[in-house]
């Protein structure tokens, strides 16, 4: 067991950090081609979370702090995010996407998850992508719980 472990965490770390950026690279759509993967990310999280620090965004990304706000100041011209006053402290601030940042997530996703759908048809088998999803479900179970213990 601890053998195929080693093996799906490596595989898993190869799909995550070279298959996002060629995905995106592959992709021939005008709509991606403003933005970097880092700031594709960073948009998806945001938009999945709400409005967030710019500090829980670099540890989400991986990255420090100064990246973050690198990428926000480029996000922020381009009209995609704005910086607003945290309800619970006044002193805090946090990210959140414009409208035109919001629209921007949603035709993202329907891109790439229109490509990964193609890319993948006719080589998995649905038995398979029930697998996929069972592992993938349990693994994000995980992982959240992991970020719960911090």
């Amino acid at each position: 067991m601890e053998k195929q472990l080693q093996e799906a965490v490596e595989l898993f770390e190869e799909v995550m950090i070279y298959g996002t950026e060629r995905v995106l690279k592959s992709i021939d759509d005008p709509i991606l081609h403003d933005y970097s993967p880092e700031q594709i990310q960073m948009m998806k999280i945001i938009g999945k979370n709400g409005p967030i620090t710019a500090g829980r965004l670099a540890v989400m990304q991986g990255v420090h702090k100064s990246a973050i706000s690198n990428r926000l100041k480029k996000l922020e011209e381009k009209g995609m995010v704005r910086a607003v006053k945290s309800s619970q402290d006044q002193r805090s601030k946090l990210v959140e996407l414009t409208d035109e940042g919001e629209e921007f997530v949603q035709k993202a996703k329907k891109v790439l998850s229109g490509f990964i759908s193609e890319l993948l048809s006719g080589h998995i088998e649905e038995e398979e992508a029930d697998q996929f999803i069972k592992t993938f479900r349990k693994l994000k179970e995980i992982l959240k719980l992991g970020e719960e213990d911090k």
